[in-house]
C-alpha cells in the first residue's frame, strides 16, 4: 500500500464536516489481476428521491520541486483511476482533492485552466487550516 498524501487526513474530516460519510480509507478498485487504491471513498444523501451521491477523492499535496512534474503525476493517476472505475462500471464520481495553495499556483494559470475548461478534471479545494471544503469545480 501506497504512503498517505499528508493531507489525506485533512480532506477525510473537511468531507465529513460537509456532510459526507467516508465508505471507504483506502477505496479499492481492480482491473483484471491489477490492485489499485484510491485515497478516500465518500456518500451522502442527496434526498429521498435523488437517493446517494457517490464519490471517489484521490488527495495531492503538490509539495515537490515543480508544480508541473506533480501536476503530471497527479493528472496521471487520476486519469487512470478514471478509466478503471469506469471499466469496473462505478457509480461514483473521481475528484482531486487540492489545498487552496496548491490551486491557486496550479489551476489559476493558462496550464491548470485548460484543465478545468477542457472538463478533465474534477476539483474538491480545501483549506488545510480549518479543515473545510472551500470550491467543488465543477460545482
Amino acid at each position: 500500500m501506497s504512503a498517505k498524501d499528508i493531507f489525506h487526513d485533512t480532506v477525510k474530516r473537511a468531507l465529513q464536516k460537509d456532510g459526507w460519510t467516508v465508505t471507504h480509507d483506502p477505496f479499492p478498485m481492480q482491473i483484471g489481476r491489477k490492485r489499485l487504491s484510491a485515497d478516500l471513498g465518500a456518500e451522502r444523501l442527496i434526498n429521498a428521491e435523488k437517493g446517494t451521491q457517490k464519490i471517489v477523492v484521490e488527495v495531492k499535496s503538490f509539495v515537490g520541486r515543480s508544480d508541473v512534474k506533480d501536476l503530471e503525476q497527479a493528472l496521471g493517476q487520476y486519469v487512470l483511476y478514471r478509466q478503471v472505475l469506469n471499466e469496473m462500471q462505478s457509480d461514483r464520481t473521481l475528484y482531486l482533492a487540492v489545498s487552496k495553495p496548491a490551486f491557486k499556483s496550479v489551476f489559476t494559470i493558462e496550464l491548470g485552466q485548460v484543465l478545468l475548461k477542457n472538463q478533465i478534471v474534477k476539483l474538491i479545494v480545501f483549506d488545510e487550516k480549518s479543515e473545510a471544503i472551500v470550491q467543488w469545480i465543477p460545482d
